[in-house]
Formats: C-alpha cells, sequence, structure tokens
C-alpha cells in the first residue's frame, strides 16, 4: 500500500474525545487550525464535553461534536465521513470492580475497535488510522523480561500471556489492537499505525479523568502507603508526550507499525522520591516491602492476586522507544517535571487533601 499524505484541509475525526490523551489530542489539533470531528459518548453531557469546547474557544481550528457509542453498529459513520485520518482513542476503562471481564472490557474494546474501522471501510474517505494501543499489547508481566536480550521489549513483541483471568486489561489491550491490525491487512484503503504508550502521567484538561496513573499517585500521597511500597516498576510517559505523537503518526507518510511510546522506568519507590523533593509535607513511602509480604498482604489489602505478585514485583525492564524518536521525532521531557506537574493537579483537584 502506498503511504498516504494526508490533507490537513479535511476534518481528523478523534473518537473517545473527551478522554485522558483524547483530550489533549484534540486540542493540539485545534491549535493547529484543523477540523476536528470528536465522537463521545453523549454530546449534550457538559461535563464531558466542557473542556473540548473551551479548548476550540481558544484555537483557530474549528470542532464538531459526535454522540457515538463503542458498541452501537455504525455510530460512528457520521463523524468519520469526510476524514481522511481517523484517531481512534476510545477504549472500556475498568481495572476493578466488574463481575464479567468478558462483557466489561473485552468485548467493548474489540467490538468497538471493529465498529471504528468498518465506518472507515464505509466512508471511502479514510486514508490513515491511528489506534490508540498500549504497551500492554507488548507485555503482560514484568517476569518475562527476561527472555528478552538486555530485559528490553520492542515493537516486535506481543503479551501472549494476559488472559480473561489474570489481567483481563492487558488482555482487551492486546485482543483490540490484534483485530485491528485483522481489518487493515483485509482492505487496502487504509493503512494502521498503533500507539503503545506505557503508563501515561501528566496534567489532565479536565477533572473527570480516568486514568491508572490517578489510582497510583493517589496511594502514593494519600498515606495508604506509608508503610512501605512493593518493588514494582512502571514506564511512564508524559500525556503531552502521546498525544504529540498520535498526530505525528497521523501526518507523517513515513509513520508504519508500532510505536512504543514511554519515558524511563522507574519504581513506585522512585516515584515517591522524586515527589518528596517537592512535596514533603505529603506521607509519601520511603522504604519497599518484601516480596512474601506483599504476596501475603495485597490480595486482602488491595485486591490484586497473587499471580500478579509473583510474576511483577521485584522484576526490572525497559523499552526500546528509538523508533518513537527517530520516525515521530518525539521528545521526552523530565519525569519529574511530569510527576510533580500530575500531583499538583491532583492537589487543586481535590483528589488529594492539601497540606
Amino acid at each position: 500500500m502506498q503511504r498516504p499524505t494526508i490533507d490537513r484541509s479535511k476534518p481528523v475525526c478523534v473518537t473517545g474525545a473527551s478522554g485522558y490523551i483524547a483530550s489533549w489530542i484534540v486540542r493540539y489539533l485545534l491549535e493547529q487550525g484543523l477540523t476536528v470531528h470528536a465522537t463521545v459518548r453523549d454530546a449534550d453531557k457538559a461535563s464531558s464535553v466542557d473542556h473540548l469546547l473551551k479548548a476550540a474557544k481558544a484555537a483557530p481550528g474549528q470542532l464538531k461534536l459526535f454522540s457515538a457509542d463503542l458498541i452501537d453498529e455504525g455510530a460512528f459513520d457520521a463523524a468519520v465521513r469526510g476524514c481522511e485520518l481517523v484517531i481512534h482513542t476510545a477504549s472500556p476503562f475498568i481495572i476493578k470492580g466488574f463481575k464479567d471481564p468478558y462483557e466489561a472490557l473485552v468485548r467493548p474494546a474489540v467490538e468497538g475497535t471493529r465498529n471504528v474501522l468498518e465506518s472507515c471501510n464505509r466512508a471511502g474517505s479514510v486514508r490513515r488510522v491511528v489506534l490508540t494501543s498500549s504497551v500492554a499489547s507488548i507485555y503482560g508481566d514484568a517476569v518475562e523480561a527476561l527472555t528478552k536480550k538486555g530485559q528490553v521489549f520492542t515493537e516486535s513483541d506481543w503479551n501472549t500471556s494476559s488472559s480473561e483471568d489474570h489481567q483481563p486489561y492487558s488482555y482487551s489491550k492486546v485482543m483490540a489492537e490484534r483485530k485491528a491490525w485483522e481489518i487493515n491487512k483485509a482492505q487496502s484503503n487504509w493503512d494502521l499505525v498503533t500507539i503503545n504508550p506505557s503508563l501515561v502521567v501528566g496534567p489532565s484538561l479536565t477533572k473527570n479523568t480516568q486514568s491508572t496513573s490517578i489510582d497510583v499517585m493517589r496511594d502514593l500521597g494519600s498515606g495508604r502507603q506509608r508503610t512501605g511500597v512493593p518493588h514494582l516498576e512502571f514506564g511512564l510517559v508524559d500525556v503531552r508526550e502521546v498525544a504529540a505523537a498520535h498526530i505525528l503518526a497521523g501526518f507523517n507518510p513515513d509513520a508504519q507499525g508500532r510505536f512504543i511510546l514511554s519515558g524511563p522506568v522507574v519504581s513506585l519507590l522512585q516515584m515517591a522520591n522524586i515527589l518528596r523533593g517537592r512535596f514533603p509535607q505529603y506521607p509519601l513511602p520511603t522504604k519497599e516491602l518484601p516480596k512474601w509480604l506483599v504476596r501475603w498482604v495485597a490480595p486482602i489489602a488491595a485486591g490484586v492476586s497473587r499471580a500478579f505478585i509473583d510474576r511483577n514485583v521485584g522484576y526490572s525492564f525497559s523499552f526500546d522507544t528509538s523508533r518513537s524518536q527517530s520516525i515521530l521525532g518525539v521528545q521526552y521531557r523530565l519525569l519529574t517535571e511530569t510527576l510533580c506537574e500530575h500531583f499538583d493537579q491532583m492537589i487543586e483537584d481535590g483528589l488529594l487533601r492539601r497540606r
């Protein structure tokens, strides 16, 4: 397939536009003077769209809102019509509290991806789709790094260990991405690029954000973990870099395949130490707990399975992000800046008690 050059005078469709990453994507596109077809579950719900309308007022671009539900067949047809570039970020986000992981996570993620891409097929105008995936599609558990050269994950890796019973959220991400590649290969009108970020951190454009990083930061700063944290490592990446990468991938004809987006991999204790330098008044943890203790306590205290503890606590790894830098031109900002801005906003938004 010939690599497309996207016409910037045509609208760009962004699905799940009210989300953490997507809100920044919409804002950046509007600032570049583009027309954005933004899909949300309910375009009349003020709490979902006010921050998008605010971004549109301050920018030269034009915003058009569309109501679309992930699992409603044909719901994205109107938003995609006339677009050459579609950025699909919409995906179910539930980490716990569900009884049926397939119905809560896997089915809406896979069917939602299929629905959006079938709308792209019907539109006839679409030339490129950029899909928000995750490093959860790259690997399932940190222990898998032991089988990699230098314990480094690359875009050629696929998560084969997650399932509906073990890490169902990760399983939903890998199944949705695999479905996207399957649909892409069955047609020749549009090409597919995936963005695979690690744990996304940094300031949000709305107080209604759902993200794992908020839960992680709240647990660190609230005092809940003051007695200590497990040796659990995360790749961290600023939400603004992730948003910019989607746009760079959309308009760069040379972008193809998958792109890991990640800054440094750090432990929970390293995150706490960074935050303590700026927020010494908060009860941040100062030590790591032994794995045997975490394994004993975590299933009761945090609802985390022993299988997760066994396969993730105490292991180190890293990501090869060279493609994101050399092809997309992503420049990663300092982690200290990202973490402290995020923590500061959580205080301002009342997610952490001011001290």
